[in-house]
């Protein structure tokens, strides 16, 4: 039966007053994002609109007829005007004669970029011809779960005529390309009282002579589709229940454990990063009986595939006899055998010209009773593969209730995954940055050079969790972040440092978040200023609490996980020059950061056999964004040296070697440089940043 959430009805979003004031590519691009704000509708990165506008020629040819359609690697739901692709559609129209037939049909992808309409650079798709020649002004190309559900039975052409009668026709399956495009337009031709069809494991198309027809016949089709289901899907879910869902917090648990040593396993040559999802869709597709041989059938849809992979893992994992140990000891021998059947089907599949095989580890882990884990290069990319797998999931859901789901064909899904038009699109992708891949816990992080050192390693590509007591701060520090780099590579944990309870949870969380751990950032910290016969034991142990006591609970969270992962790991260390060189009337803060950096030293030297380094850096008088630098300690630190607050930072920096002051940004960059592979065989070091001072020289 279906899923609650699928059996609702989607909603006519379309408003006539907004829409009325709009030019034809604006309305497409409200269309296109109106369809992109429903999963059901379409997943992200999938799908694609077009409309065909007169507008004026620019070489003064009078009024041509132009394609604007989606363009290259766009995501209808958050596109804007910039991201279609505009053609001339006399122009498209002429690569007819230009075709070749099927076997030359990737050769016309190179002929799109000569039918360009007013220079415009965005690249053309592949779906490009199958909008030009479907004979409609408007034309919607979606995947909806309930449409694929239909799509991906094994008599979808059969339930497509019983569902939807004459109104809409079946393709069998068909690789997106140029062919595609011409078997579209003989059907258009040859059914002209059509309004859209089910392409055969891979999804719908509908068209109108208007925006908000083509809108609102897709919407409508998607509908029917899903009340058909809701009628005729009675019987229990992929075969009924037959293993319990554990309790959410035990599900986390069980996640917690799996994920940095599945990631460990798989993230030798390229840093992986994970996403949990244990939503319902997921939960009951894990604990039914039929998981294991639909699983096993893989994804239908092009799109689910090339981010979920020929098919997911089923992690062995009993709840109702939660033996999360006997399930470690097995996955090596989980992993390897998905690995070595990955190889077996590239061995199978490879043709001639066939790119080398890529990364045969798996994207999807299914747990049972627990969830999902996808790992990807990146946060986005594993959420996004989750996110494609659910809808999977949805179609499974749908076509095994009213039929036998199909997947893709063994053959067509390597053609799809290794086509050398992919190929050539995943050689244009960037270089990834220094840190791609990498996880970073930063304690302080809500401070000044906590907050400057997350967003130094995030621009490098980093994940980071922010930890820090303030939680006002904190809110403040991770909305600004995922403002500047994105929700996904971003969280925050509300830690006490001296608590170990909570020291354990934060990086529990980290790791269900993350699924791994490769960079701790100690900056935790605080500051006291008192002589000696005026520190009291209160004072002296809340210093030694946070800047040792501190510190070492966190590094032995970190140690644990890293041992687990087996993947070495960095641990950075932000004491002080004070760690170094004595101060007056700061006896507390002195001692406690000097123990701090021999804890590091220790730290180096259990470490170093399992290529987990440490290291320090050390500041001085990093006064701006700091909140230790306010109230009561920089008024201490202004008595002791005989000056107002407001002449605190022009003492530090001409007591300096070098007459400069040193900002939160200085420490980030030392930190980002111990972190990353520039310091690669550097553990055990202290490098100060205070601009100079004789005193605080390592010797």
């Amino acid at each position: 039966m279906l899923d609650k959430n699928q059996g609702a009805r989607l909603a006519n979003l379309w408003d006539d007053a907004k829409a009325s004031a709009m030019s034809e590519p604006e309305r497409l691009l409200y269309r296109s994002n109106l369809l992109g704000s429903d999963k059901r509708i379409t997943n992200y990165g999938g799908g694609n609109t077009s409309a065909k506008v007169i507008e004026k020629d620019p070489l003064g040819a009078g009024n041509v007829e132009v394609l604007w359609v989606k363009g290259s690697g766009g995501d209808v739901g958050t596109i804007k005007m910039d991201g279609f692709a505009t053609l001339y559609m006399d122009k498209l129209n002429a690569l007819k004669g230009l075709y070749r037939g099927l076997e030359h049909e990737d050769e016309m992808v190179g002929y799109l970029p000569h039918c360009t309409f007013n220079l415009n650079p965005r690249a053309a798709s592949i779906d490009t011809p199958l909008h030009a020649y479907v004979p409609k002004k408007h034309v919607d190309h979606m995947h909806p779960d309930a449409i694929i559900a239909i799509a991906a039975a094994k008599n979808s052409r059969e339930l497509t005529q019983q569902i939807f009668g004459d109104d809409i026709g079946w393709l069998p399956w068909k690789r997106p390309g140029y062919e595609l495009g011409l078997w579209l337009e003989k059907f258009c031709l040859e059914n002209p009282g059509a309004r859209g069809l089910v392409l055969e494991s891979h999804g719908l198309f509908t068209w109108g002579d208007t925006a908000k027809e083509c809108y609102e016949t897709t919407v409508e089709i998607i509908n029917k589709a899903i009340a058909w289901f809701e009628g005729n899907n009675t019987a229990p879910a992929f075969g009924g229940a037959v293993k319990p869902v554990l309790a959410p917090a035990e599900r986390r648990a069980v996640a917690e454990k799996l994920m940095p040593v599945i990631r460990g396993m798989i993230s030798k040559d390229e840093k992986k990063v994970g996403h949990f999802d244990d939503s319902s869709a997921v939960l009951d597709f894990v604990t039914a009986k039929d998981l294991a041989p639909l699983a096993a059938l893989g994804t239908s849809c092009p799109d689910h595939f090339l981010r979920t992979k020929i098919r997911p893992l089923v992690v062995d994992f009993d709840p109702a006899n939660p033996d999360v140990d006997k399930t470690l000891a097995g996955l090596d021998e989980a992993v390897a055998a998905y690995r070595a059947d990955y190889a077996a089907y590239y061995e199978r599949c490879k043709r001639a010209n066939s790119p080398a095989m890529r990364d045969p580890n798996a994207v999807v882990y299914l747990v049972p009773g627990v969830g999902m884990i996808t790992f990807a290069k990146d946060k986005a990319t594993a959420r996004i593969s989750g996110e494609f797998y659910v809808n999977a999931i949805n179609v499974m859901r749908g076509a095994s209730g009213v039929s036998d789901y199909v997947g893709l064909p063994e053959q067509e899904a390597f053609d799809i995954e290794y086509w050398l038009l992919e190929e050539a699109k995943l050689q244009r992708m960037p270089k990834p940055k220094s840190l791609a891949g990498r996880i970073a816990l930063v304690t302080g992080g809500a401070g000044g050079i906590g907050k400057a050192t997350a967003n130094r390693l995030m621009a490098e590509g980093a994940c980071v969790v922010l930890a820090d007591i303030d939680e006002a701060a904190l809110a403040e520090a991770q909305s600004e972040l995922a403002g500047r780099y994105g929700k996904d590579v971003v969280r925050s944990v509300t830690m006490n440092v001296t608590d170990e309870a909570l020291v354990a949870k934060s990086f529990a969380d980290t790791l269900v978040e993350f699924g791994g751990l490769d960079i701790l950032v100690s900056n935790a910290g605080l500051a006291s200023s008192a002589v000696i016969e005026d520190t009291t034991l209160e004072l002296w142990n809340k210093n030694i609490g946070i800047l040792a006591t501190g510190y070492f609970l966190v590094s032995r969270e970190a140690f644990r996980i890293f041992r687990r992962q087996k993947a070495g790991g960095n641990v950075v260390f932000v004491a002080s020059k004070n760690g170094l060189a004595a101060s007056p009337g700061a006896s507390a803060y002195c001692t406690a950061k000097a123990a701090e950096i021999h804890l590091a030293r220790c730290l180096a030297l259990e470490g170093a056999s399992e290529q987990i380094r440490v290291n320090v850096v050390n500041p001085d008088a990093v006064l701006r964004g700091s909140k230790i630098w306010t109230g009561e300690w920089k008024e201490q630190r202004a008595a002791i040296y005989k000056t107002d607050t407001e002449g605190l930072e022009a003492l530090y920096r001409e007591r300096s070697m070098l007459k400069l002051s040193v900002f939160p940004e200085d420490i980030a960059e030392a930190i980002y440089f111990l972190a990353s592979d520039m310091s690669a065989k550097s553990t055990g070091n202290i490098v100060n940043v205070d601009a100079g001072n004789a005193q605080s020289f390592t010797r």
